[in-house]
């Protein structure tokens, strides 16, 4: 209560009630060095552990949708048309990034790709749109 006639006897008097402020922390730019180009040489052998690694690629020959229903039908012998035509080239997958377009070809007794075009990298969303 006596905080409420405080501030009447100063509104009455012409004075302002002023609320203390926080301190402002200083602030000052900060003086870095330049790093300039630094080369970090790997030590020989390093990139050899990469080379031997092996990586499953996936061929996408084309999709389809179906009805849970039109899915229990299949049996041997059932056909699943897909959204490609013949000839139009199937997408190679790298840990699940499109990489490559190529062409189915039959190498002796197998089915086998060649290679067609390699993507630029970071285009392959742009590709999947095409």
């Amino acid at each position: 209560m006596a905080d409420a006639t405080a501030t009447e006897e100063k509104q009455e008097s012409g004075q302002q009630e002023t609320t203390p402020q926080p301190e402002q922390p200083e602030v000052a730019d900060a003086q870095l060095q330049d790093a300039g180009e630094s080369k970090t040489d790997a030590p020989p052998g390093q990139i050899d552990i990469l080379l031997d690694t092996t990586m499953p690629v996936t061929v996408n020959l084309g999709e389809v949708e179906m009805e849970v229903r039109e899915l229990l039908e299949l049996g041997p012998g059932s056909v699943l048309k897909l959204d490609r035509r013949v000839g139009e080239p199937v997408d190679l997958y790298l840990r699940g990034i499109r990489f490559a377009e190529a062409r189915l070809v039959v190498v002796e007794e197998n089915i086998g790709v060649r290679i067609e075009r390699i993507l630029p990298a970071g285009k392959e969303a742009e590709a999947d749109q095409s």
